[in-house]
């Protein structure tokens, strides 16, 4: 779960995202590296993530009894070898690309940012082996960010990429995963929570915001900034929630994946001064969502949603 510590330039470099069209759809290709390639630069980041389920659950989430009853619905044996498993459930490293691939920690880094051998050492190069983070120039820095994510990161300032991809896992709607199988893994007991919320698990033990002027602080959002990301959640939530409806015919499964859309739908209808709120509804898609993320980047959505805002003692 890395986040680059903005300077003084990011609002510049996210209005040029805006502008050029950057954004996560690229396909992300490759494989995984590992927390250990992102410690260097992300201590503090990498930190946070030790204190987080992600990261504990390595060493207790196939022993228990649930795990067992999912794996025979699936045909599968171990956690570790089951695709269906290690999707979301492990960081599978390679140590190159033709290394078989092992599960070597909880979800990591890479499971938010996308497998990293495409993009990181794009990602690390400031304009030359000399040149620092710190002394990087704004126009090297932007094209830097472009061409990590036209190799498939997911940038932190992508705030709908981010939601989205946490949708694929949380949503139990894993893109790499066919319907009939998302299905009998819910019939075996695995866990969906239709209620699902991004304020309230990103914002928790998860958060890791370090940014100037203070780059040693973990900084808590606005409330401005949190009303955002709960229209930003419930967005990349609908558009996940009904996509999954189409993929099985499984009635238990469709019921789950419609009562998150319902949800959805219901805080989004609270957005009454964005247009593009409405218009996601009607036709839940990217293409929407995007535009909906768009539009509200400046503006204080408190007044409409801030009752939705999960208060921060429910933080995970």
């Amino acid at each position: 779960m890395v986040i680059r510590r903005f300077h003084a330039l990011s609002i510049i470099l996210l209005a040029a995202a805006v502008l050029l069209g950057w954004g996560s759809n690229a396909s992300a290709e490759g494989y995984v590296l590992g927390d250990k390639v992102c410690l260097e630069c992300h201590g503090a980041e990498h930190e946070v993530w030790k204190g987080t389920k992600h990261f504990s659950s390595f060493r207790s989430v196939h022993r228990s009894d649930k795990a067992k009853g999912i794996l025979k619905a699936v045909g599968a044996k171990r956690m570790k070898g089951s695709e269906a498993c290690t999707l979301c459930h492990y960081s599978m490293v390679q140590k190159n690309a033709t290394a078989k691939p092992r599960a070597k920690s909880g979800p990591g880094c890479e499971g938010c940012h996308t497998p990293a051998s495409e993009w990181l050492d794009i990602h690390n190069d400031y304009g030359g082996p000399n040149v620092k983070r710190e002394t990087e120039t704004p126009e090297h820095k932007a094209k830097r960010l472009a061409d990590s994510q036209a190799k498939g990161m997911i940038l932190a300032s992508d705030r709908y990429g981010i939601a989205e991809n946490c949708m694929t896992c949380h949503g139990l709607n894993h893109p790499d995963l066919d319907g009939d199988t998302l299905a009998k893994m819910l019939g075996a007991g695995h866990p969906i929570n239709p209620e699902f919320e991004l304020v309230q698990y990103s914002q928790g033990t998860v958060r890791h915001r370090f940014y100037p002027p203070n780059v040693n602080e973990n900084a808590e959002m606005t409330a401005q900034e949190l009303a955002r990301l709960f229209v930003e959640g419930q967005a990349a939530k609908l558009v996940s929630a009904k996509e999954a409806a189409g993929r099985s015919s499984d009635a238990k499964y469709k019921e789950a994946q419609n009562k998150r859309a319902a949800d959805a739908t219901a805080a989004l209808s609270s957005v009454k001064s964005v247009p593009e709120a409405a218009a996601l509804v009607a036709e839940p898609n990217e293409a929407n969502a995007r535009k909906l993320v768009d539009a509200i980047a400046e503006k204080d959505l408190t007044g409409e949603v801030g009752g939705l805002v999960p208060d921060k003692s429910s933080y995970k």
